[in-house]
Formats: structure tokens, C-alpha cells, sequence
């Protein structure tokens, strides 16, 4: 059981037999009240976001959750497919639950999955992921005055902005909590 001051930003709470992952957390104090904790959660099965309250010496139930390491195989437009790296076994997961990640998966990335009671629920990608530019429009010189950027597009169908001296073939890092460049590779 975690008190109210080990719930933090990140960490897996057990809520109604659910994984919820706490994706906001604000301490107050209150003169001479108790603290209070208000958590924002988000659903690891399903994605609903769940508003909770603790109080003083309420306890939550951390969620007993498992990592092990996949490979991605593929997507479709329900599922994304992958491959257990100790087992060989295949499993899939439904894209919904995956959510925004699923623009950083490339084929044959291999990747974090979170198990609650034996069953794939999440997807745990490293921050920084490394990815192919397919698509730059040539940079243009001139009116650069300050940070001038230009859209491109990624191996994964992505399109965010990078600096006018990426170009296309040029392995980029991208920070996949933000979706923003970091740096050439």
C-alpha cells in the first residue's frame, strides 16, 4: 500500500481491479487541515481519465504489474502485433490502448510491455527514439533571423518540425513524451 506521499507522477495504482497510471499529482496543505492529494489517472485497458482525491492517511494499491521486452512486428487498423523476445510467442494489443506511442513503433523496434494479471495492457517506450527522415522539402536560406524550422515526414508517417539542416535520409532522435526533435543521430 502507498501513502499519499509516495504517489507520484508515473507510478501504477490498482484502482477497481484497473491499472491507472497517475498522469497528474498536486499536494496541497491546507493551514491546520491535513494534506490532500488530487491525482489525475489514466486507464492502462481502457484510456478513461479517472479524477481521484486522497486524504491525510488514505492508502492506495500500487498496481502489480510486469515488464518484459517484445519486439514490434506490425500494425493494423485494430491491433499492433508483437513478438515476446524469451518466448518467440505472438501477442497483439489493441491500438487504442497503445494510444499516441503508436507513431514512434517502427518494424523490429524492440520495446517495453507492461502485463497486469498475465495480459498485455501498455506499451513503455524510451524517451528518446532514433527514426529515418523519408520526406524534407529542401531547406531555403534567407529570413533566418531566428530558429526556422520545416516539416518533415518520419519512416513511421510522421510529420513533426525540425531545423532547415535536416535532410532527408538523416536519422533523427525524437523525444517521444513531447513528439519533438532532440538531435541528429
Amino acid at each position: 500500500m502507498l501513502s499519499i506521499n509516495e504517489i507520484k507522477l508515473g507510478k501504477l495504482l490498482n484502482i477497481s481491479e484497473e491499472p491507472y497510471i497517475v498522469i497528474r499529482a498536486d499536494h496541497h496543505k491546507m493551514g491546520r487541515g491535513g494534506a490532500v492529494l488530487k491525482v489525475k489517472l489514466k486507464s492502462l485497458i481502457t484510456g478513461n481519465v479517472l479524477d481521484k482525491t486522497f486524504q491525510g492517511n488514505d492508502k492506495a494499491q500500487e498496481a502489480d504489474t510486469e515488464k518484459k521486452k517484445a519486439n514490434f512486428m506490425y500494425k493494423d487498423e485494430r491491433e499492433a502485433h508483437l513478438m515476446d523476445n524469451e518466448t518467440y510467442e505472438q501477442f497483439s494489443i489493441e491500438i487504442d490502448q497503445i494510444g499516441e506511442k503508436q507513431k514512434f513503433l517502427k518494424d523490429g523496434a524492440d520495446i517495453d510491455v507492461l502485463y497486469f494479471q498475465g495480459k498485455p495492457v501498455a506499451v513503455d517506450l524510451p524517451v528518446k527514439i532514433e527514426l529515418k527522415v523519408v520526406s524534407a522539402p529542401p531547406g531555403v536560406k534567407g529570413n533566418s533571423a531566428g530558429n526556422v524550422n520545416k516539416t518533415v515526414e518520419l519512416e513511421t508517417g510522421m510529420e513533426i518540425s525540425v531545423p532547415l539542416f535536416v535532410n532527408e535520409g538523416d536519422i533523427i532522435r525524437v523525444n517521444t513524451d513531447t513528439g519533438e526533435y532532440v538531435e541528429r543521430a
